[in-house]
């Protein structure tokens, strides 16, 4: 079993402070230097149109370019590599699973992917001009899942990275509905105005109950029927999409009728975390050197702004309120544990511990 832990990070103040303040943190940590010695295969591995880049990031969430800023600052990072690096133009992603049931009030989602990307970092984060959130950091200023202040809950679901188009990546555009959407139609007409570099599915649930998975590509979006479909895995589904699902679908089907099997006995949110983050009810995966192993499972409330945080399997559950926070209750936790059954190493984790 390996070991690993989640940083908890809380930020209050203007973009560009909590740019500062996420790389000057991002700087004491192991993945840092592996961040550095990407960077020139980074810029070997695509171009930079900083002028579509920064005219996209102001049109769907412009505080985020002043957190590229703060960044900068900290990192002493010329801008330009910055924005490179981070503004989620036109990068490359792996192919990668994750799971997601939306129904009763609740949101509940495993990520997998290959523990050497993962960042560790779980965000708690209050821009002065845009919508606080919580979730999971990617590629810095991205987030992989998460839930803002009106309840607005995203997650993404890879499907095939072949053909990639001129536009942004998964982790960037779900902090872009979570910093300026509210509800799921808002997040549906801004992911129908995103130009996208792959194809992946996205799921969003708010505080009235409304979800959406909505199938997006760089060939168009195409949004599936409300009413009956509540879970997700790594394929589309609708007429339009199928043809861009990759050949192998055995998984992703299999895994998807799991979770509507598990859903006729999953009432609550804590119901949804142990049969998300138990193996033994097939939606937990350990497929971690195939960029497909669960590493952790969160429960999001929107009504209530509660969240249920588990890292690795088997995991205890942490209860964040994230609604008290918001309202300024301090909360102490820093750092989440948890293990996951492999030997594949975490780039954020520093291995001489």
């Amino acid at each position: 079993m390996q070991k690993f832990h989640i940083d908890v990070i809380k930020g209050k103040g203007s973009y560009y402070q909590l740019g500062q303040r996420a790389g000057a943190l991002f700087q004491q940590t192991p993945l840092y230097q592996t961040h550095l010695k990407r960077r020139e295969s980074s810029k070997k591995a695509y171009q930079l149109d900083r002028i579509k880049a920064e005219s996209y990031i102001k049109a769907f969430a412009p505080g985020l370019w002043d957190e590229l800023y703060g960044l900068s600052s900290e990192l002493k990072w010329p801008f330009e590599d910055v924005v490179h690096e981070y503004s989620g133009w036109q990068q490359d992603w792996k192919k990668s699973g994750c799971s997601v049931l939306m129904k009763n009030g609740f949101f509940v989602r495993n990520y997998d992917y290959h523990p050497k990307t993962y960042e560790g970092r779980l965000m708690i984060w209050q821009p002065d001009n845009g919508y606080a959130s919580i979730g999971v950091a990617g590629r810095m200023i991205g987030r992989i899942d998460g839930m803002n202040e009106k309840g607005l809950c995203v997650g993404f679901h890879f499907v095939n990275r072949k053909n990639p188009g001129e536009g942004f990546t998964c982790s960037v555009i779900a902090r872009f509905l979570l910093d300026s959407c509210a509800t799921t139609q808002e997040a549906v007409s801004m992911l129908k105005e995103i130009p996208h570099r792959h194809a992946f599915n996205y799921t969003v649930f708010d505080a009235q109950g409304n979800h959406a998975i909505v199938e997006a590509s760089p060939l168009g979006v195409a949004i599936r029927p409300q009413i009956t479909d509540i879970a997700c895995t790594n394929h589309f589904q609708t007429a339009e999409k199928v043809n861009e699902n990759r050949y192998q679908l055995k998984e992703s089907k299999a895994r998807l009728q799991n979770i509507y099997d598990q859903s006729a006995f999953t009432d609550t949110a804590i119901e949804a975390f142990y049969r998300f983050n138990d193996p033994t009810y097939g939606i937990f995966k350990k497929n971690y050197g195939s960029w497909s192993g669960t590493i952790h499972t969160v429960v999001y409330d929107p009504i209530h702004l509660n969240v249920i945080f588990g890292a690795g399997e088997n995991a205890v559950p942490l209860t964040i309120n994230f609604k008290d926070w918001l309202a300024g209750e301090r909360y102490p936790v820093t750092k989440i544990f948890g293990e996951v059954d492999t030997g594949e190493q975490f780039s954020h984790v520093n291995r001489s511990s």
